[in-house]
């Protein structure tokens, strides 16, 4: 089922809730919560409350949270006049950054909504909710909860771990920070949960799938340094006959959606735009060209023993160069791409390579080389594959949000971007939510 086409109902059915209680305005609720416990109690309303589950991730991927991975790199320059934008291409982010604290607080938008559908779905008793089903809103609720910290995470450090729903001003009190190892305990402890809920079918990729939950474990495993799992998890999506790489490079993003390519992705519509391709593109497409691909990023691309096929991802000539950035210019209706095939290859690839698989690791870094018409590495010994691989992901995913992740946590940023300054690997928080909530301490440096 097309997410879009049952939102506007659930839309509809909060404007209803909303006008049927404006008799008890005067009553002590945030005026941001929804009184779930008594808006879940249905087939109807309980689907209603995934939807918004998922709507909350597309708010926080729709230009923000990518904007985070991918300006603050190498690979991207701004090419605009708002400061928040600047702010994060110098990598000099104050505590009020207007994309940081979108970000930030909407990705806790996502978890409170996935928590209300952990809470009160259980107990929805409507016989036309089959318990098959219920599993699997769970389990998609589990997996929301789960990317959410996750990104959370790799972005802010060790959160403050929210896993009930807010009903009120006070249910927010007395929750400190948790250490990064503690908010990926969570992030598993989710993940665990949901491989259990969920099941898989042969054609969804916009919502949460068994293989979903071992994609996102691949990638936590990997940024824990548990490369036996990271091998394992990753292994099991790339087995799954559902997936597989596409050829040439650009047709996943300009065939139909929904492409084998493709392991999670989030779809929009005319009326649930995704915003971030305006970012990208010149005036005389739409767009307000702020993030542009660096010159070394575009003789990369254009490169055809580095980029290959892969320079489809940019457009134009000389200075006026841009990012076609998987989307079609003004239209704001092409997916989100969160998990594709390829980065389980490469995931694996790493992995090996930590192993001193040498072998078998080369094998999957030139899987993702062929694709793209590259000849083979020539790395042989592990550091050099370990470079060859971090060197390939910055090409195969240039306007996704790995860049800035990977060379944070590898530790790389230093080298790479020349942040002495290990502080600011992490983003600050809020200073609203810091100075408002006396248990938030804010990331050092800031």
């Amino acid at each position: 089922m097309k997410l879009h086409h049952i939102k506007s109902s659930f839309l509809l059915a909060l404007l209803l809730f909303s006008l049927s209680s404006c008799k008890k305005f005067l009553e002590e609720t945030p005026n941001n919560a929804l009184p779930t416990e008594s808006s879940i109690t249905d087939a109807n309303t309980a689907r209603a409350s995934i939807i918004g589950a998922y709507d909350r991730l597309q708010e926080y991927y729709a230009a923000n949270y990518p904007t985070l991975g991918t300006i603050t790199t190498d690979n991207v320059v701004f090419n605009g006049t708002l400061s928040q934008y600047l702010q994060l291409d110098q990598n000099a982010i104050p505590t009020d950054n207007v994309i940081t604290v979108a970000a930030y607080q909407g990705i806790y938008r996502a978890i409170n909504s996935a928590n209300s559908v952990i809470a009160y779905v259980p107990a929805v008793t409507d016989p036309t909710l089959s318990s098959a089903e219920k599993d699997r809103i769970l389990g998609e609720a589990y997996f929301i909860r789960a990317l959410a910290y996750f990104d959370l995470a790799r972005g802010w450090g060790g959160v403050q771990l929210q896993l009930e729903p807010t009903k009120d001003l006070n249910s927010l009190k007395g929750i400190k920070r948790s250490t990064l190892d503690q908010t990926y305990d969570q992030v598993l402890a989710d993940l665990t949960k949901a491989e259990t809920l969920l099941n898989e079918d042969a054609t969804t990729r916009n919502r949460a799938q068994k293989s979903t939950v071992f994609a996102l474990r691949a990638r936590l495993h990997l940024y824990r340094q548990q490369w036996a799992d990271a091998e394992s998890y990753a292994t099991q999506v790339i087995n799954n006959p559902k997936f597989a790489l596409v050829k040439p490079y650009n047709a996943f993003f300009t065939a139909p959606f929904q492409s084998t390519e493709s392991v999670f992705e989030l779809a929009f519509s005319p009326n649930d735009r995704n915003t971030f391709w305006n970012l990208w593109y010149p005036s005389s497409a739409g767009g307000q060209y702020t993030l542009k691909p660096s010159d070394a990023l575009v003789a990369k691309l254009n490169n055809p023993t580095i980029g290959g096929s892969r320079k489809s991802l940019i457009a134009g000539s000389g200075n006026a160069v841009y990012g076609v950035l998987y989307n079609t210019a003004g239209t704001s209706t092409d997916p989100a791409y969160l998990i594709r095939i390829a980065e389980l290859y490469l995931i694996r690839a790493e992995a090996r390579a930590q192993l001193n698989k040498l072998e078998e690791a080369a094998a999957d870094l030139n899987i993702i080389r062929a694709r793209a018409d590259v000849p083979a590495t020539p790395a042989t010994t592990q550091a050099d594959l370990l470079q060859a691989i971090e060197e390939e992901n910055a090409i195969e995913f240039a306007f996704e949000a790995h860049r800035w992740f990977d060379l944070t946590r590898t530790q790389r940023a230093t080298e790479v971007l020349g942040l002495a300054d290990r502080n600011f690997w992490l983003f600050p928080l809020p200073l609203s939510d810091v100075q408002s909530d006396p248990d938030l301490t804010q990331n050092p440096g800031y």
